[in-house]
């Protein structure tokens, strides 16, 4: 009889083992495949939805945040798009400095679990009430802290103290891996994209971008607008005192231009000494203003073309608009519509005398 009860605690006993053993096999099987979906992230704008709103899913948390040290927007200038952008930043938190982080994370290297207090934790769990707990998993890669990854619960008993945090750190490990590998990533892709000389983008990205915003200015019937910059006598720099000193030239004026455009616009390096913008939702007289303001901040002080040299130069700008026609389906034929007409304008500009900002009439609707 005795035997007997034995051995019924026995098969209880083992039965526990048993069904433990089956619910963390399937929990590791789960933590796997969140893993490698994050391990096999195309991109650094589909990664970053993965750390916050797939984790999110995955582990039935009311709020998840991703926090990461950007101080000079080096990340963000990395998103693809200004929509790309807006939808990936819903979670994730950018930061200028550390010190923007919760003090207990900010010195530990382990990821912390405990109560949630808004005046510590606020920062990183932004218009998210009725939480109860939280685990602060620290991003770390070569030594050095550079973000966290952040889980909220409503649940007070959902991340305390007392449970292990192994899961926790590798998938910190793996996040801070992946983060690094997107990003270098999108930074190659990116210089394959760039102009080397002015860091404005290349006229590969331009067009392909305008396929984008044409799609968007047509979904929300809105203009686009698109600005052609030619420098004058541009040659002469070349001709008289070489190439280097021509690229210094191009070089500072891109930097003047750049200085009186939107983070929203598009600026691109089009062929030689010739530049174009790009500027979602402005109408053609918005467009006038800038480019009179462009020309100006270009003219106003000289240019250093070598030791003890400067010189003035000056621009043409032509302007064109567009607000594609909901019917319109060949965004490549509204694109090349589209830069032809700034180039008639830049040829008017050119052709009356230069410095001046000539527009193309009217904006064309696709048609």
């Amino acid at each position: 009889m005795k035997l007997q009860r034995e051995n019924q605690l026995l098969k209880r006993r083992l039965a526990a083992f048993s069904k433990e053993a089956s619910k963390n096999d399937v929990l590791l099987k789960r933590s796997l495949e969140r893993e490698m979906n994050l391990l096999e992230a195309v991109s650094l704008d589909e990664l970053l939805h993965l750390l916050v709103h797939g984790l999110a899913d995955s582990y039935g948390l009311e709020s998840v945040s991703l926090a990461l040290c950007d101080p000079d927007h080096n990340i963000r200038h990395l998103l693809p798009s200004e929509d790309a952008a807006k939808n990936t930043m819903k979670g994730v938190i950018f930061m200028n400095s550390l010190d923007n982080l919760p003090p207990r994370l900010a010195s530990f290297t382990q990821p912390w679990l405990g109560p949630y207090r808004c005046e510590d934790h606020r920062s990183i769990f932004v218009d998210v009430k009725n939480l109860g707990s939280v685990a602060l998993i620290p991003l770390i890669r070569h030594d050095r802290l550079f973000g966290s990854l952040n889980f909220g619960s409503s649940d007070p008993a959902r991340f305390t103290q007392q449970h292990a945090t192994d899961f926790l750190h590798r998938l910190g490990a793996i996040a801070s891996f992946c983060l690094e590998n997107a990003i270098n990533r999108a930074r190659l892709i990116r210089t394959g994209l760039t102009d080397v000389l002015t860091g404005w983008y290349n006229r590969r990205y331009l067009e392909d971008r305008m396929r984008g915003e044409l799609a968007r200015a047509q979904r929300n019937q809105q203009p686009l607008v698109c600005l052609l910059l030619d420098i004058d006598h541009f040659k002469r720099v070349n001709d008289s005192h070489g190439h280097l000193a021509g690229d210094t030239v191009l070089r500072e004026i891109a930097n003047r231009v750049a200085s009186k455009l939107r983070t929203s616009d598009v600026a691109a390096r089009f062929g030689g000494d010739e530049l174009a913008i790009l500027l979602p939702n402005t109408k053609t007289d918005e467009a006038r203003h800038l480019a009179e303001r462009i020309r100006k901040t270009v003219s106003d002080s000289p240019i250093e073309v070598r030791d003890g040299l400067e010189v003035v130069f000056t621009l043409c700008i032509g302007i064109a608009g567009l607000i594609p026609k909901r019917t319109m389906a060949d965004f490549d034929l509204m694109r090349e519509r589209l830069l032809e007409r700034a180039d008639v304008a830049l040829y008017r500009a050119k052709s009356a005398g230069r410095n001046r900002v000539e527009l193309y009439p009217g904006y064309e609707c696709g048609s």
